[in-house]
């Protein structure tokens, strides 16, 4: 059942995250640092990894202050691997983490390395608040003076609209628009309803409030800060709470994305342990499931394209690579943003003119099984902590291929820049 450009299989051995928290909630006081540490640590202490010297662990954050300054590598020194432990701090917006598993499963497919984490953690909370450019240069010109004339010289013609804080704008820098507006534009250009968002948030809070019932997040979630559960998820979510929600971001009478389909701001991390089958079995550890495709693609949104639309294009040439149908998958993980770019993207993938003239194929890549997508909840119910979503997913998708005897799962990630990131995972 593998297929496989790989030439060593690349295997997921244990996954882990905090719950996920609304921002300004429960993780108030955290900063990525600490929650990235206690997501690693939580690692470790689960699967009896102290003292362990990782080849590489891969992380990164979205939202970051100066004092995130090699990130990953100062969570390492905060947990109990061996300090030998080399740690790699990069970025890709909300697919940094996958991004991070591509890279490490790469260098275990051509033997590089045997074993790596990827991680990623993200605090709405602890936003880095700056003041005004030229502030700022006065307070270096400041520290370097020498004599109280010096010093007060600095200050001349100063404005107290300079202390002024500039927050971290949640926005496209190339368009100015944020993301849920850029969503809005595509909901209205794909022709997606309010009723068809709202339909989808509910089953992604239906569907996680039942794997909690279910127990199936006990062995992935790691306790941080007294919270044992994601703080997001609304228990008995009904249409009509849904439907008296006004929308966010148009408020034109033409808006349909509300706080209710859209994903909250929110803190967390998450992480997963990858590794070569030889290294899996030298450890005693359960082979979740293989990691076998993985593509990344790009679209020129500022040129009109939608912003969240590069997975449809990521997933296309996947899928040609792996020589795979759409239909091909038990399971399907769908990265819900907002619940407009999911159906955007559903719309897209059954669109033969899109399909044709956009993807360069013969034909539309088809409809998927609805049950299939997103079976225990996404991040419309759980949250969306950005760096920390792609290894919350890929470690949720591999747990589900693990208790199943056959199965094949697909991963679509959006990004902010116009990005997408996509995989295979298989058992």
């Amino acid at each position: 059942m593998i297929n496989s450009h790989f030439i060593r299989p690349v295997v997921i051995v244990a996954a882990s995250r905090t719950p996920f928290c609304r921002a300004g909630t429960a993780y108030a006081d955290l900063t990525n640092m600490d929650m990235l540490s206690t997501v690693l640590q939580g690692l470790v202490e689960r699967h009896e990894l102290q003292g362990k010297l990782i080849d590489e662990v891969v992380a990164g954050a979205v939202t970051t202050h100066s004092k995130d300054f090699n990130l990953a590598r100062e969570a390492v020194l905060s947990t109990d691997l061996s300090p030998r432990t080399p740690g790699i701090t990069l970025q890709q917006a909300c697919g940094t983490s996958l991004q991070a598993a591509f890279g490490i499963a790469a260098k275990i497919a051509t033997g590089q390395i045997e074993c790596g984490i990827a991680a990623g953690s993200d605090s709405a909370s602890d936003a880095p608040i700056v003041f005004s450019r030229r502030f700022t240069q006065r307070l270096i010109k400041l520290s370097k003076a020498k004599s109280l004339r010096q010093k007060l010289s600095i200050f001349k013609g100063f404005s107290p609209s300079e202390l002024a804080p500039v927050v971290p704008a949640i926005s496209e820098p190339r368009t100015g628009l944020s993301m849920g507006e850029h969503c809005e534009l595509m909901a209205k250009q794909w022709g997606i309803t309010r009723e068809a968002q709202d339909e989808l948030a509910q089953a992604s809070h239906n569907r996680a409030e039942a794997a909690y019932n279910a127990c199936f997040y006990d062995d992935l979630l790691i306790p941080c800060a007294g919270v044992l559960r994601d703080n997001n998820l609304r228990y008995d979510l009904t249409a009509e709470r849904l439907e008296r929600l006004s929308p966010s971001f148009d408020r034109s009478g033409k808006g349909t994305l509300t706080a209710g389909n859209s994903t909250p701001l929110t803190d967390g991390a998450a992480a997963i342990l990858l590794a070569s089958e030889e290294w899996a079995e030298a450890n005693n550890l359960t082979v979740l499931a293989r990691i076998t495709q993985m593509e990344t693609a790009a679209v020129d949104y500022v040129a009109g394209e939608g912003l969240l639309m590069a997975p449809t294009i990521a997933v296309a040439n996947m899928l040609c690579k792996a020589e795979l149908s759409l239909q091909s998958f038990s399971h399907y993980e769908i990265h819900e943003a907002f619940a407009a770019q999911v159906l955007c993207t559903l719309k897209a993938w059954e669109s033969e003119d899109y399909c044709q003239n956009r993807l360069g194929l013969e034909r539309a890549l088809g409809t998927i099984d609805r049950n299939k997508m997103n079976q225990v909840g996404s991040s419309l119910a759980l949250g969306h902590p950005f760096a920390a979503t792609g290894a919350r997913i890929a470690g949720t998708l591999a747990k589900q291929l693990s208790e199943v005897e056959r199965g094949r799962g697909l991963i679509s990630i959006c990004t902010a820049g116009g990005m997408g990131v996509a995989a295979i995972l298989e058992k």
